[in-house]
């Protein structure tokens, strides 16, 4: 016993993220880990993230068996990971300037490592045993994929699955070194008969990005747990950030809320500036920013503003405190480094920072509270009880509100935050450096564009002008699986592969989305988007047909909201010219109104929850603005970038709005405000 306990050995291979490494204890010699998940849950990358640690940080030989991949696929995997750049872009070999520099330094140091990847046919559990020993220094060895469904090509596949799980045993114990495997199925009876020394399950969690780890040993059963942040769209898991990104960090943006709202004076502007951006950046899921904020928030944190005294103040006092108290402690922060656009500044014939906007998009500016769902009678607008009333109106007798006990079933585990399909787009030419919080981006054009000067767009009423005519299903969704097209009667969820785009002018018309594809290069999308895919098949500007591999719909209903927008246009009317408190009062009431349709947690009770309703308003919105700019650009203009749903970036000759926009205080018309010239 003492032996063991005070013998040196070299250190175990491990996976470079911090919280799973802890839970497995590292890949230990002579041990066969198997990474078990559901197919398109990431499983390989787990692998790869493990191969990547161990050559690229560590400096340890790892040979890697890749089956069913190829060399080509695993080394665009590595590089998207490593740089942080879109592995689709990556794929199709479109990547931004940034990207591309970022990629080739990647490149180059991934031929200089010491990772040996067979990709022959017909790769067999033996071929690999016999490989291993006239590999010198071997450190790990990675077999990426078992395939649970047989195929006559795949030797690691179907009923030969059992005999290749023992040889790969057997090389383990021969070897004295560390062998990870991934099977694509979390089936418990396959993985029995495999019986590995360890095995790692791992499971996507549908509702809030992140992947749980279940670590158990053949003998001891489930040991540890660990949670990561899926970045499937980067070929890649990163760390969480634990409570200082969930319990801590909520805590702060809750108690900070009044202030950064405005409905509290005495909170000073840098503070206000640093927790509102923070506030954006998370609704956003904009990591790369949160990850510069979370320092600017430690260091408030550390050194709190003085406040006044009172109930409000004493609630963000202490959040601050626990705040700093969370940010101290090293397990706390992430190591993952920053890989946002680099702040040094370059050479171009133009740069702007994008003003700030005045009248920013209601949902932006609100935040759910308790007490939400309950309107003041006094009101300007009561914004939840005409949403009740124009969905009563309805003839198709709708379900406004899931069954709680039904809630964790399908299809409404599949609904994301970012089904939205906003876009978060720079044009590939244009450079976009961050200017820290509380401001905007400093976008720098190339001496390559024409003269001219830059104007941005600012959309008013994004989400209430799409309640006009929203497609949607009022009633149930029903599972109808794979279909060889979608009839104008149908709405709800679809699977579906991600086109190919290839007008590198315009952002992907499924925006964020489209960069959330999982291993098959698929995404469920809501109907709004789906019917814009429809249209520019049609026209002729993507050319591969329509997949829908399965679906959820209901009858389809495009008037269910119409009433609702109607009053709010008529609202916005009245109160627009007037401005201040009953304005600002409109728009709050307004927002709460929409986000109640999806209402998130125990918080606030609401008399509705239909995640597909939700996300079919605001995919509707990222639609239209999508179109107009689209228009825009096939009139000839320029697009600079294209963000959430109400903002547009464009490169005019003399800074004027394309005339595909309308300019006024209408819902769907727009502000414009200009940049300066560009010679």
């Amino acid at each position: 016993m003492g032996e063991v306990r005070t013998s040196v050995a070299p250190a175990a291979p491990q996976f470079g993220l911090a919280d799973l490494d802890a839970a497995v204890g590292g890949l230990q010699p002579g041990r066969f880990v198997l990474v078990a998940a559901a197919p398109g849950a990431g499983g390989s990358l787990l692998a790869l993230a493990a191969a990547r640690h161990t050559a690229l940080v560590a400096n340890q030989r790892v040979l890697y068996a890749a089956s069913g991949l190829t060399r080509a696929d695993v080394a665009r995997r590595i590089v998207a990971a490593e740089t942080g750049a879109d592995y689709r872009r990556l794929a199709t070999n479109t990547l931004t300037g940034h990207e591309h520099t970022a990629a080739q330094k990647a490149d180059t140091r991934l031929t200089q490592a010491p990772l040996l990847i067979d990709d022959g046919s017909a790769l067999t559990a033996e071929a690999i045993a016999q490989t291993a020993p006239y590999v010198n220094d071997l450190a790990l060895i990675v077999v990426d994929r078992l395939q649970r469904a047989p195929a006559a090509h795949i030797p690691l596949s179907g009923d030969q699955l059992p005999a290749a799980a023992r040889t790969l045993t057997r090389l383990a114990r021969q070897s004295g070194l560390p062998v990870l495997a991934v099977i694509d199925t979390d089936d418990p009876h396959l993985i029995q008969q495999l019986d590995p020394d360890v095995t790692i399950h791992l499971t996507l969690r549908k509702n809030d990005g992140t992947a749980e780890i279940t670590v158990a040993e053949r003998d001891f059963g489930p040991l540890a747990t660990a949670r990561l942040n899926e970045d499937l769209a980067h070929a890649r898991f990163t760390n969480l950030h634990h409570s200082l990104a969930h319990d801590v960090e909520n805590q702060l943006l809750r108690a900070a809320l009044p202030f950064t709202s405005g409905a509290r004076q005495g909170l000073p502007a840098p503070a206000q500036q640093i927790l509102a951006a923070f506030r954006d950046a998370k609704s956003q899921g904009d990591e790369g920013l949160l990850s510069t904020l979370r320092d600017l928030m430690a260091e408030l944190a550390a050194n709190p503003p003085a406040l006044n005294d009172g109930p409000l103040e004493q609630q963000l006092r202490t959040a601050l405190n626990a705040y700093a108290t969370a940010s101290a402690s090293p397990l706390q922060r992430s190591a993952e480094p920053d890989q946002t656009a680099s702040s040094a500044p370059r050479p171009a014939a133009a740069a702007m920072v994008t003003p700030q906007r005045q009248d920013p998009e209601p949902e932006e500016a609100v935040e759910l509270k308790p007490g939400d769902e309950h309107e003041p009678k006094d009101t300007v607008f009561p914004g939840l009880s005409i949403l009740r009333e124009s969905i009563s109106r309805s003839k198709m007798h709708p379900l406004p509100a899931v069954r709680a006990d039904q809630r964790e079933n399908m299809p409404w585990t599949l609904f994301r935050e970012f089904m939205d399909g906003e876009p978060r787009w720079v044009h590939p030419e244009v450079e976009r450096v961050r200017n820290g919080a509380g401001k905007r981006d400093t976008l720098i054009v190339p001496d390559s564009f024409t003269p001219g000067a830059l104007c941005t767009i600012d959309r008013n009423g994004s989400y209430p002008s799409a309640c006009s005519a929203v497609p949607l299903a009022p009633n149930k969704l029903l599972h109808t699986g794979a279909l060889p097209e979608r009839t104008r009667d149908q709405a709800g969820i679809f699977y579906i592969d991600v086109p190919s785009w290839a007008h590198t002018q315009m952002p992907h018309p499924l925006g964020r989305l489209a960069d959330r594809a999982d291993a098959h290069g698929r995404v469920w999308a809501v109907t709004p988007h789906i019917q814009l895919i429809e249209r520019l098949i049609k026209a002729g500007h993507i050319t591969e047909p329509l997949r829908i591999h399965d679906s959820w719909t209901g009858r389809a209903n495009e008037s269910l909201f119409q009433h609702f927008y109607k009053e709010a246009r008529r609202a916005r009317t009245e109160l627009v010219d007037a401005g201040g408190a009953p304005y600002d009062q409109y728009k709050r009431r307004l927002s709460i109104a929409l986000r109640l349709l999806w209402p998130k947690g125990d918080m606030v009770k609401s008399p509705f929850w239909r995640p597909d309703w939700r996300m079919s308003v605001v995919a509707e919105a990222s639609v239209r603005h999508w179109v107009t700019a689209w228009k825009a650009v096939q009139a000839g203009h320029t697009l600079i970038a294209l963000r959430n749903v109400d903002e547009a970036v464009f490169h005019t000759p003399d800074g004027t709005a394309p005339d595909t926009y309308k300019i006024g205080t209408g819902f769907g018309e727009v502000k414009v405000k200009h940049g300066q010239d560009s010679p």
